[in-house]
């Protein structure tokens, strides 16, 4: 078992505050998000992953949902992305206004990668397997 180590009370403290804060779109999304409602999948919300904090996060998939509204600019949400991904992570982003009006899309969008990542088994390493 790998021990984490704690993260900083910074981290956690924003995290929290931020799902007092959420926007009316991350309200929407984590309803289908959470208890496992999206096939049984589990999501966290306001997930840290140092250095950021990610909107939704599964760790299964490691996959990261991120809703962008107005605040967000691309040049950021690059760097942001390619850091996380640099992890071992895959991000999806929608803007607020795709959850909002499009909620059924969003989600298909993230049952489709759902899909691709538990339903094709990885080969084995070279030399494993038959």
């Amino acid at each position: 078992m790998h021990h984490k180590p704690p993260l900083p009370t910074r981290t956690l403290t924003t995290a929290k505050s931020l799902r007092t804060a959420s926007t009316a779109a991350e309200i929407k999304l984590w309803y289908h998000l959470r208890a496992r409602r999206l096939v049984g999948l589990k999501f966290r919300r306001q997930h840290p992953i140092p250095p950021y904090i990610a909107d939704f996060y599964c760790e299964e998939l490691k996959l990261v949902v991120e809703v962008d509204g107005s605040q967000h600019d691309e040049e950021t949400d690059g760097i942001r992305t390619h850091s996380l991904e640099r992890q071992g992570l895959v991000v999806l982003r929608f803007w607020d206004n795709q959850v909002l009006q499009e909620t059924a899309a969003v989600l298909e969008a993230i049952l489709d990668f759902a899909r691709g990542r538990t339903l094709s088994p990885t080969p084995p390493p070279e030399g494993e397997g038959l």
